[in-house]
């Protein structure tokens, strides 16, 4: 199922939450939207789910136009944040909820939905423990349960919002993992709404970066990481460090990853004088601090054995002069 949104538009009084958006999303594609709060990424996510209706503007499934579409008519599966599981039903009944409550004409044979919510059991790995209730689950176990639950009507566009946002780092890190796989298995078009970069990058087809109720770019992870179309794309995916023009007022201003800056000792025209404030290594990384001449700091990642190696090799300490001269650069206009 293909969605399409033409020229959508959404205020909450004078404050543009989604500002002339355009948005094509293949069938069985996995979208990420991604921004900061406020950007209006979930308003669009609940306008295409049929839960908020823009001011103007359309959305189309496969074609047909569904702006003022009842959300029950949309056939969309909806996963929030938190859960909103029926603490008073097993894992099963949860999960066979919505089937049951289908009109008789389409609801399916008892066994039918035992057939059902067992085969989606299965598939999110929880078969083992049907007959528990939600609070005796963890908030991964629950968010998969929920998951499940949102599959087992075989909706034609799968929304999720904000799915992982209430567990911890390394369970969240698990779960992106499993549904980029449970998404290869079923290929139903999916749209996510984070403001996890790392997670966007890690789980998506394609990557839809928001701010200020705008799109600022759609690609690939790779797209979108490699070839910032402006400053707030290359800020928002990750660190970067700044350097104006020297000397006469420039138009321009370099960006630069810290992971893509190379320290040596000898100056030319492409490196910066910088003496070295603090190193921190955390696990197999380590994240240099350099101060420059204007007092300004840049940031440097290496891995721990390459930081060890070139310690030794330079004999860096707190205070050593060195210069940094970067592999890449980007550069915009100055604001």
């Amino acid at each position: 199922m293909s969605i399409e949104v033409k020229s959508l538009n959404k205020r909450f009084g004078t404050l543009a939450v989604c500002d002339n958006l355009n948005l094509t999303i293949p069938s069985g594609e996995l979208v990420a939207l991604l921004g900061p709060s406020g950007s209006g990424k979930t308003t669009l996510l609940r306008i295409i789910a049929g839960l908020e209706q823009p001011d103007s503007g359309s959305v189309h499934f496969h074609g047909e136009d569904a702006t003022f579409d009842d959300v029950r008519d949309r056939n969309v599966g909806f996963v929030f944040q938190h859960y909103a599981l029926f603490g008073h039903m097993t894992i099963f009944e949860n999960i066979a909820f919505g089937l049951r409550v289908r009109p008789r004409s389409s609801r399916p044979s008892e066994a039918a939905i035992r057939t059902k919510v067992m085969d989606l059991l299965k598939l999110v790995q929880l078969d083992a423990i049907a007959s528990r209730y939600p609070h005796q689950l963890s908030g991964g176990q629950r968010q998969r349960v929920a998951l499940a639950r949102a599959l087992a009507v075989e909706p034609k566009v799968l929304l999720l919002d904000e799915p992982f946002g209430a567990l911890d780092a390394k369970v969240r890190k698990e779960l992106r993992r499993w549904l980029r796989r449970l998404h290869d298995e079923m290929h139903v078009t999916s749209v996510f709404v984070t403001h996890d970069q790392e997670e966007a990058m890690e789980v998506a087809d394609r990557i839809v970066v928001m701010n200020q109720g705008r799109i600022e770019q759609e690609g690939s992870p790779d797209e979108v990481y490699d070839h910032p179309a402006t400053p707030f794309v290359l800020k928002f995916l990750g660190d970067v460090n700044l350097f104006h023009g020297r000397g006469t007022p420039s138009q321009e201003v370099s960006y630069v990853r810290p992971h893509e800056l190379d320290i040596v000792t000898t100056p030319s025209d492409d490196t910066w004088a910088v003496t070295l404030a603090q190193a921190l290594t955390v696990g197999p990384n380590t994240r240099l601090e350099f101060k420059r001449e204007d007092g300004s700091y840049v940031d440097v990642e290496l891995s721990r054995e390459a930081w060890q190696a070139l310690r030794a090799q330079l004999k860096l300490e707190s205070g050593s002069a060195v210069h940094l001269r970067p592999r890449r650069v980007t550069r915009f206009a100055a604001a």
